[in-house]
């Protein structure tokens, strides 16, 4: 397995001279020191590195989720609460030695899982760092905690080496995703790749404990007004990948970054005024009723 990951690790991190890692297909020679749509050269930023509480049940349990927030993000929703994180420079480049330590760390805190938060741009890396780690002693799970516009190419070296998947699954018509994070084909390109997650590991599985070992795990943020892609969104995971299908339905949206700014010339309204609130209790219900209508019966605590 360590001469496998190492393989697929310098195979992956050689296509960055062209990269093509993500659906963006910039082509953006990240070794020779373009950045490219993602702003992301050579290694990865990281920008934080902690047993996180704040994620659901299943990953948590008592020691928390070993979560390694990655710099920069290859979407780029207008909504994001994390925009500083996702849309601007910051945390520390490291390079996979750097990594294969803060998982170290993070497995000898007691953690249950290593969690890798907005990998989609930097999966090369993310092998790189792994095979690092699995020598010296990495042995808990790995989570891919993505946003869904993930190219199924890069998916396949991951096979054998992510345990959990837990992607987010934002808009299922193209003209919202266009609107909303610049990325026309992203149903098409979330379809695709949730299927080759779903092949790679399964409907989702837990442990004695309730603690997730291994599957795919579902997040679908509720937004304003589009009631009726989320309903899209559960029809499709019932019928097209299981009814086990385990989801969290999630009601955290809240105006942010550029919704709600005004333009800058005088006198125009507020830019999205129609995402320009939070989502109501009326349409989380009706958001549950859709899931359960479609046959979905495993939600995240």
């Amino acid at each position: 397995m360590t001469a496998d990951l190492a393989r697929r690790a310098a195979e992956a991190v050689a296509g960055l001279v062209c990269c093509r890692a993500c659906p963006r297909e910039c082509g953006a020679d990240r070794l020779g020191g373009a950045d490219g749509v993602c702003r992301t050269g050579r290694h990865a930023r990281v920008t934080s590195a902690f047993a996180h509480f704040g994620e659901e049940s299943c990953l948590v349990g008592s020691h928390g989720s070993g979560t390694v927030f990655f710099g920069r993000c290859n979407l780029a929703c207008v909504f994001c609460q994390n925009a500083d994180i996702s849309q601007q420079t910051s945390g520390e480049v490291l390079d996979a030695g750097n990594i294969a330590e803060l998982m170290l760390r993070l497995q000898g805190a007691g953690c249950h899982n290593i969690n890798f938060v907005s990998p989609s741009h930097v999966v090369p890396q993310i092998l790189e760092a792994v095979a690092v780690a699995v020598p010296c002693g990495l042995r808990i799970p790995l989570v891919y905690n993505s946003n869904g516009y993930d190219s199924v190419e890069t998916l396949t070296r991951l096979d054998g080496v992510i345990d959990i998947y837990m992607p987010d699954f934002k808009f299922w018509e193209p003209a919202s995703a266009a609107r909303y994070c610049s990325a026309e084909d992203y149903p098409e390109r979330a379809r695709a790749a949730f299927r080759e997650m779903h092949r790679q590991v399964g409907d989702l599985c837990v442990d004695g404990g309730g603690i997730a070992r291994r599957g795919l795990l579902v997040r679908h943020l509720v937004m304003p007004g589009l009631l009726d892609e989320s309903a899209a969104v559960f029809d499709w995971l019932a019928s097209a990948l299981s009814h086990d299908t385990f989801v969290n339905v999630m009601a955290q949206y809240r105006p942010a970054h550029r919704v709600g700014r005004h333009p800058p010339r005088t006198g125009c309204g507020p830019s999205f005024p129609e995402i320009n609130r939070p989502v109501r209790l009326d349409e989380m219900e009706q958001a549950f009723a859709a899931a359960r209508q479609a046959g979905l019966h495993r939600f995240a605590d």
